[in-house]
């Protein structure tokens, strides 16, 4: 063996039982499980780990997460690999950078430089692709910190064939959108994802949506949707995406699937009851939240779609004129904005994570009614000015969810784990560093709210299955050797709203093919990570 794992407590991510075993890899997989107790020589190899009371479990799989330029831009990529993910899932919430054209890269970038960085004019990573293929060839060229998957991203679809135009697309322009999905498929994506609260995804219509559904259904791809509400038709969003999708044949994977804002607080039962009437059905569907009551996004995404028709720069304008500008607060503070989810917007929630000009940093970490207070000016104006002075690529955190809402689905058969981790900005949301062992240690541990064994298989095999990946997800021989070793008893996320970006404790060893990505807890030079593509 080129290592063996001595003497193990094995959470296998079945969900069942743990046991003790030896656990010996070679050539990138396990290959052999010799459990305590079973016969035969124990066995033997280059190098023998001894667990002293740490558990042996498949790596984390981060199925939303948003290091679609982090994995290129920072080799050392601490932010994930430190917390036992093996594998993110990319292009999330509808916009990515592929499949792109040079019009539509420069916009895609404008507009997701608060989730991303990679603004026009920045030249930290190098835009060398514009197909799905060529992206994945580019992780796979560069060598990254870990494995990658890729969604097709509807609105970057959208916007490469129709624009940024708030109508129905034409034929030609749904013809358009149908073959790159489909093209985006064949080099290798798992599914589509969209954004129904972001420009321009959300001016698709169902109908629309749905015959680009049946494109991925055809490759035995999933949809992802971030929904058109999580707020005030919270439900009725929900339920508009089952439908869609039921109508489509295709399976789907609800995004952050959270019940956030007053008016959805107790209310994750009825959106489970939704599920479960659907799942027994027949319907094929999973899920991904974050551990957290906090969201996180950019601060234009609160503003109402008109605003952002034409683009970025229409955008820009809009606000800078103040005709457009009242009208635009108008919708967010008395009518409720459906980028702000339907629901008024509450100042005093939309807390500042990050900015794009170091000029503007005193803003971060106060929110918009304490920033604005301390100006002695409504806040709607603070709000502007810094959308208009960072040229949209201000990053916020916004205080709406709610613990029993959060814990509720985290329960649920169909529930796995995602990060939502945006990690641009001064002080991001601590679950783009503590998502997985803020599971395994306060969740699960702490509050018994699964047990450890269900814990892992959340994060594990259930969206390995997703994924449909026939050798990952579960400890077992002939499997790849994506593992994470961690100490049951301390594992914890270190980071914190005050000090995010700190790195957890009681992971001490993380393995990707075998070879050791984290090691006693430091990160190693290895980049063992690669493109993990749909497979017929």
């Amino acid at each position: 063996m080129d290592l063996v794992i001595r003497d193990v407590r094995v959470i296998d991510g079945t969900g069942g039982a743990s046991y003790r075993a030896d656990v010996g890899l070679h050539g990138g997989r396990i290959a052999e499980i010799r459990r305590e107790g079973d016969g035969g020589p124990r066995p033997t190899g280059r190098r023998t780990l001894h667990a002293h009371g740490l558990a042996l479990s498949p790596g984390f799989i981060d199925m939303h997460a948003h290091s679609d330029l982090a994995l290129l831009r920072d080799p050392d990529h601490s932010a994930k690999a430190a917390q036992g993910v093996t594998l993110e899932v990319l292009g999330q919430d509808g916009l990515s950078y592929a499949p792109v054209d040079d019009r539509t890269l420069t916009e895609v970038r404008r507009a997701i430089t608060g989730w991303n960085g990679g603004a026009p004019g920045d030249t930290t990573v190098d835009f060398d692709w514009r197909t799905v293929g060529e992206y994945l060839d580019r992780l796979d060229r560069q060598g990254i910190a870990v494995n990658a998957a890729y969604l097709v991203p509807q609105g970057t679809v959208r916007m490469y064939a129709a624009g940024w135009d708030d109508r129905p697309a034409t034929p030609a322009e749904l013809t358009r959108m149908k073959q790159l999905v489909a093209e985006g498929m064949e080099q290798g994506a798992v599914g589509m994802s969209s954004g129904l609260t972001y420009t321009p995804g959300m001016y698709a219509d169902d109908a629309e949506l749905t015959e680009l559904c049946r494109v991925v259904a055809g490759y035995g791809g999933y949809y992802c949707p971030h929904h058109r509400s999580y707020g005030a038709g919270a439900l009725s969003a929900y339920e508009e995406m089952v439908t869609l999708t039921r109508n489509a044949g295709c399976a789907l994977h609800l995004a952050h699937a959270t019940m956030n804002f007053g008016v959805n607080r107790g209310k994750a039962p009825d959106l489970l009851a939704l599920l479960d009437k659907a799942l027994d059905d027949g319907a094929d569907i999973s899920l991904d939240t974050y551990p957290y009551t906090p969201g996180c996004t950019t601060l234009v995404a609160m503003l109402p779609s008109w605003a952002g028709e034409g683009g970025p720069e229409a955008t820009l304008a809009r606000l800078r004129d103040d005709e457009s500008a009242e009208r635009i607060r108008h919708h967010m503070e008395v009518v409720g904005a459906d980028g702000c989810h339907g629901v008024p917007i509450e100042w005093d929630t939309i807390e500042i994570s990050g900015v794009g000009d170091p000029g503007l940093a005193d803003c971060v970490g106060g929110t918009i009614a304490e920033s604005a207070a301390q100006r002695g000016e409504a806040p709607w104006a603070t709000a502007r000015r810094l959308l208009i002075d960072d040229g949209l690529g201000s990053t916020i955190l916004q205080h709406v969810g709610h613990e029993e809402n959060v814990r509720a689905i985290m329960r649920h058969r169909v529930h796995t784990g995602g990060s939502d981790g945006i990690l641009q900005g001064d002080k991001p949301h601590p679950r783009a560093y503590g998502t997985f062992p803020h599971y395994l240690g306060h969740y699960a541990r702490d509050l018994g709210v699964l047990s450890l064994e269900e814990c892992v298989a959340h994060l594990t095999s259930r969206p390995a299955a997703r994924l449909r990946l026939p050798d990952r997800g579960l400890v077992r021989e002939g499997y790849r050797a994506d593992l994470v070793l961690f100490d049951p008893g301390t594992v914890a996320a270190g980071s914190t709203f005050e000090a995010p970006r700190t790195l957890p404790v009681g992971i001490p060893h993380v393995l990707i093919d075998g070879r050791f990505v984290i090691e006693d807890g430091r990160r190693t030079d290895v980049l063992a990570g690669r493109s993990v593509r749909r497979t017929a």
